[in-house]
């Protein structure tokens, strides 16, 4: 599993930028006293740099683990929006799938090109032998509601 420099900056790269502007946004702010208003901006830009966190996600296993287990896989990665889409429209069944990071993996994003035509367009999940780059989140609910793999 990789973990070095290049995947910690890449992966909190869009969470530092929204924290960052949410620093200069409130100073600019609390320059005028409006103390109330710069401390709703600032907890405003928390927030959203939390939901682009990879912490809003569900602890990440290797594309060899997610195979193993057996359960739907949704491949995806830190900083996606359509990622975090997934992740906050399946809240409460989101961790009957195993949910593999493709910058920590090369063996996933490999399976993500393969399932996506040479991208590494994600989320892409795989549900059984049917896999879907970036699926309605609607159907994704339903799969894992249901169990079906």
């Amino acid at each position: 599993m990789l973990w070095n420099d290049d995947y910690v900056l890449r992966s909190w790269k869009l969470t530092l930028i929204v924290l960052g502007a949410g620093v200069v946004i409130a100073g600019f702010a609390a320059s005028d006293g409006s103390w109330g208003p710069a401390a709703v901006q600032l907890a405003a830009f928390v927030l959203l740099g939390f939901l682009f966190s990879p912490l809003v996600f569900p602890r990440s296993v290797s594309a060899a683990e997610a195979t193993r287990r057996g359960k739907p896989v949704v491949y995806w990665r830190p900083g996606c929006q359509y990622c975090l889409r997934l992740r906050l429209m399946t809240v409460g069944v989101a961790g009957r799938a195993s949910w593999v990071n493709i910058w920590r993996d090369p063996e996933a994003a490999a399976a993500v090109r393969a399932a996506a035509g040479g991208n590494e367009t994600v989320p892409t999940v795989v549900v059984g032998s049917d896999s879907r780059v970036n699926p309605r989140p609607r159907w994704v609910r339903e799969r894992l509601r249901s169990g079906t793999v």
